[in-house]
């Protein structure tokens, strides 16, 4: 659909994007310098670009707000949003801990370096591959969902006779606004963690048999969604969860050791999102903290934030080649790109809203509004319904922002997609992280290949 130029529309997206993105004279999108377009001719597309002064800005927002905190306090990744060997050695190298949810997570942080004591395992079915995974690594932290969990992890505790620390997820039925409903983890129907009542029961029993256990009740744990934008019920989840720890401590002496709010930020994804700085919300949740545990007299805990899309999304910058255009009067203009669905589900998943320029032409006119359509066998293959651009044309590149979290993470070979080359720019320095994958990787798994 054609339409008026709008040439301020790119200022409005640029702040979507990492740091250090310009557009240069010639009408090119750079990034610390650097020409997207020559990244994509070198790279190929789809290509992931990540930041890393971006990552770095954003744990330094975090360790600000939690500088506000009387107590000790500790910064961890929820690497699930994206996992990579390089991004856990980064994240290690800058003293952040892994929120890690299964056995393969584990080994993808292990082979990066991390240090499994600064990990904790989540996850609502822990398999004993899981478990023991975790338990061979020395993961710090175990994070029980159930009671079934509770008795498997208690008896391959006390099996391989080695003591375990251990939180509870607990459920405080605390509704949180996000996108969608599928990111809302804290309320009453919810297949995560124990409800208020029967984790109070379950602690005082672990408490109780604590003499004869190999596991170890550190610390209360809750994670109210993914993807909000305001404090406020976070900080209402903080007192109902402290209640239980008062509770434990009047009927058994038990002292909160570590607590964890989870994490869940959101960030902007288009520009009519609100702005979302780290540093306010968490210095809102720290002083729910120290007040609902001033009130209770309970000494402050370790306070342990695990933030994953506010850390990495606004690092990353999708890359695509422009393809075919489908023209529908006075219906719709396609413009179909070589990647989507595959590499980026959310759309689909979430209805999630995206924006995007033209990168190698970001200074043009945006004189119509097209969808983006991927390259696969679905309707849902729409990565964008609706952007103001310049006239496409194939070959183009079209840069997506805010595309370092939950994209990679969930991506699939739908249609026996290659999955995208992922590179890290710091500075001047640029990395390939992750190769793409070859028609070889298709069948790699496949029962002729092990014969």
């Amino acid at each position: 659909m054609l339409k008026n130029a709008h040439p301020e529309t790119q200022n409005l997206k640029l702040p979507l994007f990492p740091q250090a993105i310009t557009i240069d004279s010639d009408g090119h999108l750079r990034l610390r310098g650097h020409r997207t377009v020559d990244l994509a001719a070198q790279f190929g597309t789809p290509l992931y670009v990540y930041d890393v002064g971006t990552i770095r800005h954003q744990i330094a927002a975090y360790r600000k707000g939690l500088a506000m905190y009387s107590g000790d306090s500790h910064l961890t990744y929820a690497s699930k949003a994206f996992q990579c060997t390089a991004l856990a050695r980064l994240m290690t190298n800058e003293g952040v801990g892994l929120d890690v949810a299964s056995g393969g997570e584990i080994f993808i942080a292990r082979h990066g370096g991390a240090n499994p004591a600064y990990m904790h395992l989540h996850g609502n079915n822990k398999t004993r591959l899981d478990l023991i995974t975790a338990l061979e690594a020395g993961v710090g932290r175990i994070v029980i969902d159930n009671l079934d969990e509770l008795k498997l992890l208690s008896q391959i505790a006390t099996e391989r006779k080695q003591p375990v620390k251990v939180w509870l997820r607990i459920t405080p039925d605390v509704t949180v606004e996000t996108h969608h409903r599928y990111t809302v983890t804290g309320a009453a129907d919810s297949k995560f963690g124990f409800p208020i009542d029967q984790a109070s029961v379950v602690a005082g029993q672990l408490l109780t048999q604590s003499n004869g256990s190999s596991l170890q009740l550190t610390g209360l744990h809750l994670h109210l969604g993914s993807h909000f934008h305001t404090a406020e019920p976070v900080a209402n989840a903080v007192a109902r969860l402290l209640d239980i720890a008062l509770s434990l401590y009047e009927g058994h002496q038990w002292g909160l050791e570590e607590f964890c709010p989870g994490g869940g930020w959101g960030v902007r994804y288009h520009p009519s999102d609100p702005p979302m700085p780290i540093e306010p919300f968490v210095t809102e949740l720290v002083t729910a903290v120290e007040v609902e545990c001033q009130q209770r007299d309970l000494p402050l805990p370790k306070l342990i934030l695990e933030p994953g899309r506010s850390l990495v999304a606004q690092a990353g910058v999708a890359l695509y080649t422009i393809g075919g255009r489908k023209v529908i009067p006075g219906v719709r203009t396609y413009i179909s790109i070589d990647g989507g669905l595959a590499d980026n589900l959310r759309p689909a998943l979430y209805q999630a809203q995206y924006t995007a320029l033209l990168a190698n032409r970001a200074d043009a006119p945006e004189v119509e509004t097209v969808a983006i359509a991927g390259p696969y066998c679905e309707s849902g293959d729409v990565l964008i319904q609706a952007v103001d651009l310049p006239v496409a044309t194939p070959g183009d590149i079209l840069a997506v922002p805010v595309a370092g979290a939950y994209q990679l993470a969930m991506s699939s070979n739908y249609n026996a997609a290659l999955k995208p080359a992922v590179i890290f720019i710091d500075g001047d320095d640029i990395q390939r992280v992750q190769r793409r994958e070859t028609f070889e990787d298709l069948v790699r798994r496949d029962k002729s290949n092990y014969e």
